[in-house]
C-alpha cells in the first residue's frame, strides 16, 4: 500500500472531477486553487483553452492582507465576480479543484453569486429556504417529537420505597377498663 500526500490525493480527487467538468463558450469553468497563503480564480473555456478573467489575493487591486483567511476569499470572488460579469459571463460551471467544498472555497463561491454570477442558483436556495420555513414536512414535526424530553424518572429512593413491601398497621387497642 503506497503512501500519498495529502496534495497527490488532492490531485488524485481534481482529476476525477475534471473528467466530469468542463467549461463551454457559453458556461465557462471557474477554477479555484488555495495556497496556505493565497486563493486563486480563474474563468476558463476549455473549448478554446482560453482564461477568460481571473483575479487572486496576491493583486494590489483587491487589497487585501491576507488569501489564507475567508475575508480574502470573498474579496476574489467579489473581484472575479465582476470581471467575469465585465466579459459577458453570466453563468459558470464551479471547479473546485479537489478541495473540500468548505471554509474559504465556499466563502469565494458565495461572494461570486452574490455579486453576480449564477445568480439563479442563489434565488434558488432563496425559494428552497422559504418554502420549507412555510410548510415544514412530516419527518421534521417527528424529529421536534423525539427531541421532547421523557417524563421526570423516579430517584432511586423513591424507586426502593416502592419496591419494598409495606407493613400492616396494627391499630392499638383502647383499654376502657376504667
Amino acid at each position: 500500500m503506497a503512501k500519498n500526500s495529502r496534495a497527490d490525493v488532492r490531485r488524485g480527487v481534481h482529476s476525477r472531477i475534471r473528467k466530469k467538468v468542463r467549461g463551454t463558450g457559453e458556461r465557462p469553468r471557474l477554477a479555484v486553487f488555495r495556497s496556505a497563503n493565497h486563493i486563486y480564480a480563474q474563468v476558463i473555456d476549455d473549448d478554446s483553452g482560453k482564461t477568460l478573467a481571473s483575479a487572486s489575493s496576491n493583486e494590489k487591486k483587491i487589497g487585501v492582507k491576507s488569501g489564507g483567511n475567508i475575508d480574502g476569499a470573498v474579496a476574489v470572488g467579489k473581484a472575479i465576480a465582476e470581471r467575469a460579469v465585465g466579459a459577458g459571463i453570466e453563468t459558470v460551471v464551479f471547479d473546485r479543484g479537489g478541495f473540500l467544498y468548505h471554509g474559504r472555497v465556499k466563502a469565494l463561491l458565495d461572494a461570486t453569486r452574490q455579486n453576480g454570477l449564477n445568480k439563479n442558483e442563489l434565488e434558488g436556495k432563496k425559494k428552497e429556504k422559504k418554502s420549507k420555513e412555510q410548510a415544514p414536512d412530516e419527518d421534521d414535526a417527528g424529529a421536534a417529537k423525539k427531541k421532547e424530553k421523557p417524563a421526570k424518572k423516579e430517584s432511586a429512593k423513591e424507586t426502593k420505597e416502592a419496591k419494598a413491601p409495606k407493613a400492616p398497621e396494627v391499630e392499638k387497642e383502647e383499654n376502657n377498663d376504667e
